[in-house]
């Protein structure tokens, strides 16, 4: 399935339309099946962790995913279209406020 459709389209603007953490949460336990939100959390979880230059090892033991997942989002880190530099700059940003 390509991202550039009418339909993508919509679910990206329905996300960005969300007010605050609490309708994304509920928005997204409607959307997504409990593992589908697990599975993402430790993707990001992995992403960040990889950005501070944690060792493989270390990820897997600390989101506890396997060497495959830390290989797919460390690609993405740095050869993907940059959405994960985007998001994880944004959370550092909010947490340094």
């Amino acid at each position: 399935m390509h991202l550039k459709t009418e339909s993508m389209d919509r679910l990206f603007e329905t996300i960005l339309n969300l007010k605050d953490k609490e309708e994304c949460r509920a928005y997204l336990a409607d959307l997504c099946t409990i593992k589908e939100l697990q599975d993402m959390a430790q993707r990001l979880d992995t992403a960040v962790l990889l950005s501070q230059g944690y060792s493989y090892k270390k990820i897997m033991e600390q989101v506890e995913v396997s060497t495959a997942t830390i290989g797919r989002v460390s690609k993405c880190l740095n050869y993907g279209t940059g959405g994960y530099q985007a998001a994880i700059s944004r959370l550092e940003e909010r947490e340094a406020e």
